[in-house]
């Protein structure tokens, strides 16, 4: 297995609670991984560790086979992983167009003509303020942006929170198109059609451990697993 981001052992703490105990994983280039687990168990905490946000403790974080762990959190984005969070994180006094090009990066295979292309609710709002924008258009724009740094791992916190859900279908087709085009993806994810209908390989996460990974296929037959840990 090539794996573009390996994490061994990680350990995270929010003062002197014990979020994280011992996470493994791993996610293939080329693949969709997803983290599934109640509200709590860990998840948010552990894309937040792997991108510097919250500093581990213990354990290892390799991305590309160089270790990142204890790195600041914009040499990481510089090294390649792009994080779309939960909140969006847009600027809402820029506009569309602005939003977009102040993340550019350098060249690479995320030209404007390329997000337009997989975006055309953004190209027709360039000239709208990220603050007028739906909720929808919003995360839209925050994929679209972390993609305008040409990202080799984007990873997204639960993409289709709050979401009306014809709109959740739209982020679950454009997500679709960019792992068929290639794009290496980590995503957090509560909804359990949507993440089984994106991962390849699924990681189970309770009271901050990995209980339980394997295909998405087989999860949907682990009934002890959905019940236990995940509530369906």
């Amino acid at each position: 297995m090539d794996a573009l981001l390996e994490v061994e052992d990680l350990h995270a703490y929010y003062g002197e609670s014990h979020v994280l105990q011992g996470i493994s994983l791993a996610v293939p280039r080329g693949k969709v991984v997803v983290l599934m687990g109640r509200n709590g168990a860990g998840k948010t905490t552990t894309m937040r560790a792997i991108m510097g946000l919250v500093p581990p403790r213990r354990g290892a974080v390799r991305f590309a086979g160089k270790s990142i762990a204890g790195l600041r959190t914009y040499a990481i984005a510089q090294g390649g992983i792009a994080l779309v969070p939960e909140t969006r994180g847009i600027f809402p006094s820029l506009t569309v167009l602005e939003n977009l090009t102040v993340a550019a990066r350098g060249s690479g295979p995320w030209t404007l003509a390329r997000v337009f292309a997989t975006f055309p609710r953004l190209q027709q709002r360039t000239r709208n303020l990220g603050g007028q924008l739906s909720g929808g258009e919003q995360q839209m724009l925050s994929i679209a942006r972390a993609l305008m740094t040409h990202p080799d791992l984007l990873m997204l916190d639960e993409p289709g929170e709050g979401l009306a859900p014809i709109i959740v279908q739209d982020i679950h087709r454009i997500l679709a198109d960019l792992k068929d085009e290639g794009v290496t993806m980590l995503l957090v994810e509560k909804s359990f059609a949507f993440a089984t209908g994106l991962a390849d390989t699924v990681y189970v996460i309770g009271k901050g451990q990995v209980r339980w990974h394997g295909r998405a296929e087989d999860l949907k037959r682990a009934e002890g697993v959905k019940a236990t840990w995940l509530g369906v």
